[in-house]
């Protein structure tokens, strides 16, 4: 068979563009692809092994890093195989990028803002304090540029490619151990949070503490720290949170739609042959959807769980919001200031934000407050 039939089959419904490479979102038929595989001898064994940031408990956002090694093998009738490991078995959680950069491994899944202290860039490409929504970030890296952008970023800075491969979907405020009502209340507390998130809450007066997911229980048990964010009710359960700290809070304004990705060494990704490379990439696309549509349809029930147990629901007050925001959007502009790649992607950034949240209060805000008159 030609390579370019094999191509054909592989990256069925993920249509291919020169840098993005995905916009469809139907699945290839593994069972031909898997022949076009077997039947072009041309074509490498490969075996990979994959770092990612996540213990394997969470069946979720591991997930997505099996969901693209599973897709890969089948669409390549295991001539391609990829092993994800736990967090810590290749790199640290935190360490993945860097494990990537220097060819420790030649593929990782990670949260790009983990990364936001080699440069405040990376945050962008999880998700960034009243960011995007999932849509809306699927919306900007897809079709309004925004891959283009951290690509060559990434090419540039790290040697390295990236693809979006999961969302979590709007995220919880996280877990606390005493009401807080006003901004105030954040001065001095111990809190878990990453990113350009963790900035802000610093701002705020906040003790800022990065941890790995796994780590979180036996910190806010002990009372090393006060508070801690993860990601929503489905793996915060499994995690035991809700045996850790007493109140819940919403919502996650740091992380409303965070995006995952999987990111290849750039020497290891042009060894490819185009046909895994596409495959790559519409496997990639998969756990990007299947990842967020696993997180919306588990977390109410989770959620109903954790309330029955006792854990009692708050909302940040507007108070809290209302400074995070404009601690936030300082942030932004200092960073632009001083960082030229930081102001080249959040003008973009912040232009094309402003057009879809326009767009999204005007015809789903309305739509949802209506909805929400019914189960109030």
């Amino acid at each position: 068979m030609k390579r370019r039939e094999f191509l054909g089959i592989a990256a069925k419904g993920a249509l291919g563009a020169a840098t993005i490479g995905v916009v469809g979102c139907s699945s290839p038929n593994s069972n031909e692809a898997a022949e076009a595989a077997q039947s072009d001898s041309s074509l490498p064994t490969i075996d990979w092994q994959m770092a990612t940031s996540w213990p394997l408990a969470l069946d979720t956002i591991f997930g997505g890093a099996q969901v693209v090694a599973d897709r890969v093998s089948a669409m390549t009738n295991g001539k391609f195989t990829i092993s994800p490991r736990a967090a810590g078995e290749l790199a640290p959680y935190n360490e993945v990028l860097n494990a990537v950069e220097e060819g420790a491994v030649p593929i990782g899944h990670t949260a790009s803002y983990y990364y936001t202290g080699r440069s405040p860039v990376m945050g962008f490409g999880t998700s960034v304090p009243f960011g995007l929504t999932a849509r809306q970030q699927n919306a900007w890296l897809y079709d309004g540029g925004g891959l283009d952008l951290l690509q060559a970023f990434y090419k540039d800075r790290f040697g390295v490619i990236q693809f979006p491969a999961g969302n979590t979907g709007a995220q919880m405020g996280g877990w606390w151990n005493k009401e807080i009502e006003t901004a105030a209340d954040l001065q001095g507390l111990k809190v878990r949070i990453p990113g350009l998130g963790g900035q802000v809450m610093d701002r705020l007066g906040a003790t800022v503490q990065v941890l790995a997911g796994g780590e979180i229980f036996q910190a806010l048990q002990t009372g090393a720290i006060d508070a801690a964010e993860w990601v929503g009710p489905y793996d915060d359960l499994k995690l035991g949170l809700n045996d850790a700290a007493q109140y819940y809070y919403a919502p996650g304004w740091w992380e409303p739609g965070p995006t995952l990705e999987i990111q290849i060494n750039l020497g290891e990704w042009e060894k490819l042959p185009a046909e895994y490379q596409e495959v790559l990439k519409s496997a990639a696309f998969e756990a990007n959807m299947i990842m967020l549509a696993r997180y919306d349809a588990r977390n109410q029930a989770a959620l109903k769980e954790i309330v029955a147990g006792g854990t009692q629901l708050r909302n940040f007050s507007t108070d809290i919001m209302q400074a995070a925001q404009d601690a936030s959007f300082a942030l932004y502009d200092e960073l632009a200031q001083n960082d030229t790649d930081f102001k080249s992607i959040y003008e973009q950034w912040k232009e094309f934000r402003a057009g879809i949240q326009e767009w999204h209060t005007f015809i789903e805000t309305s739509y949802a407050d209506f909805i929400a008159t019914q189960f109030n």
